[in-house]
């Protein structure tokens, strides 16, 4: 799977990742299934792991299931996400206790207190717990906001939803972020699973098979990897043999303006 370069002088990750929002957030006899979803996004080449406190127990299964199959193989987003100065050194320490002591990226959810989170993670970065540091939201009207926060130099990434059906970031933020040389995790790029579930005909999907397209869903992955201005997608998924799929969207070839446009259509029509 390709490589790329989270912001400028940042950390190598894979182009496609794994998102944990509900698919992770479990206990008991599931833990084991989820286990192996991780293992599979990891021998798959999967190198980029996307969690959050806001997602239950999946900070906690990630960090259980990387222990199993190989921490060092694997680049951590986590998030810090209260209001609450002394929950917010809670949580991240717990984060640190489930990740080995580090997190590769960490990330301020959703712009929370994001002034006071954003010096909390400058000092872990200077005590080397954590080497790089991002923002997000998933609502174009804190965009400005988000693009204010770019702007302080503080940020080395953001991550926002952007998906074939949903291309606002496209106008404002993706421009600022190569202009100013950061990363883009992109969040939701399958819809949060609804835009997978009506699918086009083999027959619509066939002029993308040149591309490696097997299915609906690396058709979208592809069209969101197909932005150069994007560093890598993370679909979550429960299935072992999806994220083996989702993975092999992060191969090139990688769309043209003309072959985006089709899956737009395609997503639209759906």
């Amino acid at each position: 799977m390709e490589r790329r370069r989270l912001g400028e002088g940042g950390i190598e990750v894979s182009a496609v990742g794994l998102g944990t929002w509900r698919v992770l957030d479990v206990r008991g006899p599931a833990e084991a299934d989820r286990h192996e979803v991780v293992g599979e996004a990891l021998g798959a080449g999967v190198t980029l792991f996307d969690s959050s406190p806001m997602y239950g127990e999946a900070e906690r299964v990630l960090g259980d299931a990387l222990r199993e199959h190989g921490r060092d193989r694997a680049t951590v987003a986590t998030k810090v996400w209260t209001p609450d100065d002394g929950e917010a050194e809670r949580q991240i320490e717990r984060a640190l206790g489930f990740f080995g002591g580090r997190v590769e990226l960490y990330q301020v959810h959703n712009l929370v207190a994001t002034k006071k989170r954003l010096e909390l993670l400058e000092r872990l970065k200077g005590e080397g717990r954590v080497r790089s540091i991002g923002a997000t939201h998933y609502s174009r009207s804190a965009f400005p906001e988000l693009m204010d926060v770019m702007r302080t130099g503080r940020v080395d990434f953001v991550q926002v939803p952007y998906n074939a059906d949903d291309v606002a970031v496209a106008d404002g933020v993706l421009p600022l972020a190569e202009e100013l040389g950061l990363g883009v995790i992109v969040m939701v790029p399958l819809g949060s699973g609804r835009l997978v579930r009506n699918a086009p005909s083999e027959e619509d999907l066939r002029p993308l098979q040149e591309f490696g397209v097997e299915t609906w869903a690396q058709a979208l992955l592809k069209f969101v990897l197909s932005d150069p201005r994007v560093t890598s997608a993370i679909p979550a998924t429960s299935s072992p043999r999806r994220a083996r799929e989702n993975a092999r969207a992060g191969e090139p070839p990688f769309f043209g303006e003309e072959e985006r446009e089709y899956v737009r259509r395609l997503a639209r029509k759906g």
